[in-house]
This record gives structure tokens, sequence and C-alpha cells, in this order.
């Protein structure tokens, strides 16, 4: 792994996994989809790549999730497949929420941000434990690599390479 790769997060296989299909590569990252899933993985035709991941903002079961959590920024990685190289490229955009109205929702600002970047968020519980002492019980915890970690260990296992693009296009 030379510098620039350390610098931007490329992660490539393991020795002696062979890459998969490019079809196979689409439909395991597809795969990912789910009920329990926080984040949807779709297909990235309008917005210029080959699949776009996002978290279900918008989504009435986990809006309220979402709003509980104190996130900050929204993120997508939208990745672009290279089928000769056996890579998959993924920009990470964020772009900064706020709550708004009652019920409490969340809007997108302006303010935009690309590259990796990680977010989390945790409530604790102050109370008196079964000795009488005080302590803290963490009640609730978010973590935004929660939307790269499936994606990435999804391509390694795969045989392919995860770049990340931080500078240039997908």
């Amino acid at each position: 792994m030379g510098f620039f790769d350390k610098l931007t997060g490329t992660q490539r296989p393991p020795d002696g996994v062979p890459a998969v299909p490019g079809e196979e590569m689409r439909a395991a990252l597809l795969g990912l989809n789910g009920p329990q899933a926080a984040f949807v993985v779709r297909y990235g035709g309008g917005e210029r790549c080959d699949l776009l991941a996002e978290w279900r903002l918008t989504e009435p079961a986990w809006q309220q999730i979402f709003v509980r959590s104190q996130i900050s920024h929204a993120v997508r990685i939208r990745m672009r497949l290279d089928r000769q190289a056996h890579e998959v490229r993924a920009l990470e955009e964020q772009w900064e929420l706020s709550r708004v109205g009652t019920p409490t929702r969340l809007q997108v600002t302006s303010a935009y941000t690309r590259g990796p970047s990680r977010t989390v968020s945790r409530q604790w519980t102050i109370g008196r434990g079964a000795d009488g002492r005080v302590e803290a019980t963490e009640t609730f915890r978010f973590d935004s690599a929660r939307l790269r970690e499936p994606l990435r260990a999804t391509v390694l296992e795969s045989g392919w390479t995860w770049r990340p693009v931080v500078f240039g296009k997908l």
C-alpha cells in the first residue's frame, strides 16, 4: 500500500481472495438492503454513479430514530464499479442537517462537504446502580460508520478494492 492509498483510505482485499464478476459485486452491495438496515443501497442512475447508499432519513419508520440521534450531517456514498480494475470508487458526501417543525423533522441545509467523515452520537442516563453508587448507562448510540463499514466489508470480501475518492471525479 502506497502513501497516497493510506492518505485516501484505499483498502485492498486480502491476498488469495478471487475477484467476483461485476454483476455479482453489484448484487452483493444491493443485497445489503433490508428492513433492519438504517440505510438503503439503490441504483444511482440520476446521480452519475452505478450505486448510491444513503441513510433512510425520510422514511417514517426511521425518521424518529435519526431525529433522536442528534446527528448533524446526512451522508450518502456514491459508488462507481470499475469492472476491469476490480475496484469500487466511493465518493462520500455530507450535508448539514437542522431540526424544524412540530413534530420535529430533519431538513437539509446548504452546507456541503465531500470526503470520508465520522459522526458519533451517544446518549447517557445517570442513575444509581445496584450498589447504590451513581453510574452512567448508555441508552442510545448512533455511528455514521455504520453506513460505510458494511459497504467496504462487502467489497473487500468480494475480492475488489475499496477506493475512496477525495479529489477529482468519481
